[in-house]
């Protein structure tokens, strides 16, 4: 099919609200956001403690959370697959070729990516902050919070970074969900499917919504970021 043709009927399929395609999307923001979700608590505590204090092998914990940043997808969906998998030691949760599973993965792709923009984004803070925190008396906990709101705009990139990496990842998602039709085919097993059988619409159509899911994300960031600037500019 021509490009010119196969991009009319994508934008058919999008505006005609076919069913099958909109539950790809659905499938795929809800696993995405989930497993988001339940990662960023754990990983930007984990970022701002490796930032924030000094421990034997802290710089090994960090060497490999940010060498877990380059690990292929793939290659976290086959270490799911083996301990999802009937004789693995998590064979009994029966989440492999469910959503549950890929959202396992969805998770531990997210990890790392927190991780290393929470750190980078807390060692940057001006280390005053927490030093009048704790000056006036502030708990750990509420300089913590303190630090956090400060850098509030490179946690917020690290969201959306960790957001970008686990919608657009294939690999994992493949391994551990399985492609399968209404239940575990996600964006990008989608187009990877479709691809392969030379049916062109339906990718480019799925291909348009990571594009504009992609482009809204990152807008609304300089959106915020603009008014922070702006509000300190008033000041």
């Amino acid at each position: 099919m021509p490009l010119q043709d196969a991009t009319g009927a994508a934008f058919g399929l999008l505006f005609s609200g076919d069913a099958t395609l909109w539950c790809i999307i659905w499938i795929t923001l809800k696993t995405s956001l989930t497993g988001l979700a339940l990662a960023t608590p754990p990983a930007v505590l984990a970022g701002y403690a490796l930032a924030s204090y000094r421990f034997p092998g802290r710089r090994l914990v960090i060497w490999l959370a940010q060498a877990a940043l380059s690990l292929p997808t793939v290659l976290i969906g086959l270490l799911l697959y083996l301990l999802l998998s009937r004789h693995g030691p998590w064979g009994r949760l029966h989440w492999l070729f469910s959503q549950q599973g890929i959202v396992a993965g969805q998770f531990v792709v997210a990890l790392p990516v927190l991780v290393a923009f929470t750190l980078a984004a807390v060692q940057g803070a001006d280390p005053r902050f927490a030093e009048t925190a704790i000056a006036h008396g502030a708990t750990g906990w509420r300089v913590m919070t303190t630090l956090l709101h400060e850098v509030r705009f490179g946690v917020m990139a690290a969201l959306i970074s960790g957001f970008g990496r686990v919608i657009s990842e294939v690999g994992c998602a493949m391994m551990v969900g399985g492609n399968i039709a209404g239940e575990t085919r996600t964006v990008t097993t989608a187009i990877a499917l479709e691809t392969s059988k030379g049916e062109f619409a339906q990718g480019i159509a799925l291909g348009l919504v990571l594009v504009a899911v992609s482009l809204l994300l990152n807008g609304v960031l300089v959106l915020l970021q603009g008014d922070a600037h702006g509000a300190r500019s008033r000041q």
